[in-house]
């Protein structure tokens, strides 16, 4: 259960009758879609081979697609919610998302899939900062953190449920074969949510004078752009010459969008990337601890749902109940957490981020030494006691992380900023996925079916390891932060 928030709904300075479970459910909503839609596609891979004849490099772009959209678009997102208004940007972005959503359910090419899922992308991004944004810009302090925890809730189960729905939907003895019902699943609900939006969510605010950045947001585009299609198709290209070209232009451009955001900003215009923001300490630790969580947090998920298909042999509905464990307790911590940040402050998220280092410690230890271990589905139920712990720490941290990069943010840059913070934190779940994966293959070898998936998900666990200890370093830094601001 969402926790309330007691005037997230107002009008006119009043309450709103009905609550406002309903409202912050709608909201974050937007966030569980996105993420769902962007780990589902892991578990149809097959299905798409099969009855679209999708190679290996069209399923990669069915899932680099539409993150190269999503994550491209968000800050120029954001910035749109604080010119034109988050209401509207979040239900224009909804009633996208699902129209995309039925032209990928009722696609009959590969070619046209990859298409609706740019359009998917580019929806999201359109409707995700604007829920930060209002949860910024209209929730009061006290609320703050039951809000940012049903947000993060919301981030972390819509992952989780990509594997597990996903899974059960794939396996449905429906007239419609179940990798179309993962998309068709979204149609309803967007609609739903679109709706309830536009009724419920707080009205614009007037007198914004800033105007729009064309340039910028192409620059911050094309950066993204030129890093991540080849971390996503240069592995399984053999890393061409065109992948390592995209690569060093992304450089110069990014290195010439920062200037040009600069001088713009000196001119007073409106740069679609905010600069000031990274002059708080707050938001500058929270981002880089959120960009580390991200690339540990999409990555393990990838490469856990290759060990446990194709390693242990398990089917999409029974690879996706192992996840189950793991996303329980994930919104369990999650809900827990915003009392326990209360009551023990920022210690909670070194905590956590130590609880989800144990759980990866114990797993990679579980795959090293356990001789055998790749030979069938018996091994399932220590892996899930791993992932326990896992998911535990993983719903102390990432709610908490969110809260703390955007504490000290004004309320007229909550769009600016929630854009900044998702785009890098969905870049760097892609290039986790694009990164840890190529090494995940490179280890298991040229014919995968004689892999030792075992090995490749140890070498690749410690990857995921090291990051999350980049993540402890920085929650000792933010919680240093948070002592000096009290004292």
């Amino acid at each position: 259960m969402l926790p309330a928030v007691p005037s997230l709904a107002a009008r006119d300075g009043k309450p709103s009758a009905p609550g406002s479970l309903l409202v912050l459910s709608v909201l974050v909503s937007a966030m569980f879609i996105v993420q769902f839609d962007f780990f589902v596609v892991n578990v149809a891979a097959p299905s798409l081979e099969r009855d679209l004849h999708a190679g290996a490099g069209t399923l990669e772009l069915v899932v680099g697609g539409y993150a190269f959209a999503f994550a491209s678009g968000m800050i120029t997102g954001g910035r749109l919610g604080d010119l034109y208004g988050h209401r509207r940007l979040f239900v224009v972005g909804m009633v996208a998302f699902a129209a995309a959503s039925l032209l990928c359910g009722i696609t009959a090419t590969a070619g046209q899939l990859v298409a609706a899922r740019l359009v998917q992308g580019a929806a999201g991004a359109l409707m995700v900062p604007q829920v930060l944004a209002v949860i910024t810009a209209h929730v009061p302090a006290a609320a703050k953190p039951r809000a940012l925890a049903a947000y993060g809730m919301a981030g972390g189960l819509g992952s989780i449920a990509g594997q597990v729905l996903g899974g059960a939907l794939l396996q449905t003895h429906l007239p419609v074969p179940g990798w179309r019902l993962i998309f068709l699943v979204n149609v309803p609900v967007c609609a739903l949510a679109a709706l309830l939006a536009a009724r419920r969510l707080p009205a614009p605010v007037p007198g914004r004078t800033t105007g729009l950045d064309p340039v910028g947001a192409a620059g911050v585009c094309l950066t993204l752009v030129l890093i991540l299609l080849p971390l996503s198709l240069g592995h399984a290209s053999g890393w061409p010459a065109w992948s390592w070209t995209c690569l060093g232009a992304a450089v110069p451009v990014a290195v010439g969008t920062l200037l040009w955001e600069r001088a713009l900003a000196r001119r007073s215009g409106s740069p679609v990337l905010d600069l000031t923001l990274f002059r708080s300490p707050s938001f500058r630790s929270g981002l880089v601890a959120g960009v580390a969580f991200q690339l540990y947090f999409g990555s393990f998920m990838f490469t856990l749902t290759l060990l446990l298909q194709s390693g242990l042999g398990l089917g999409p509905a029974a690879a996706g109940l192992a996840f189950a464990p793991m996303g329980l307790l994930f919104a369990t911590s999650s809900l827990l957490g915003r009392s326990l940040v209360n009551r023990y402050g920022t210690t909670v998220l070194v905590a956590g981020s130590a609880t989800t280092g144990t759980g990866l410690l114990l797993l990679t230890m579980l795959l090293h030494f356990s001789d055998g271990f790749s030979d069938g589905p018996v091994a399932v139920l220590p892996v899930v006691l791993c992932l326990c712990l896992v998911g535990c720490g993983n719903g102390l941290v990432l709610p908490a992380l969110i809260g703390a990069a955007l504490v000290r943010v004004r309320p007229a840059k909550a769009g600016a900023a929630s854009g900044v913070l998702t785009t890098t934190q969905q870049f760097a779940s892609s290039a986790g996925v694009a990164v840890v994966g190529a090494v995940f293959f490179a280890v298991l070898g040229a014919d995968p079916s004689a892999g030792d998936y075992a090995h490749a998900m140890t070498v690749s666990a410690l990857i995921d390891l090291a990051l999350v200890a980049a993540v402890l370093c920085m929650c000792w830094t933010i919680r240093r932060l948070a002592g000096r601001a009290g004292a």
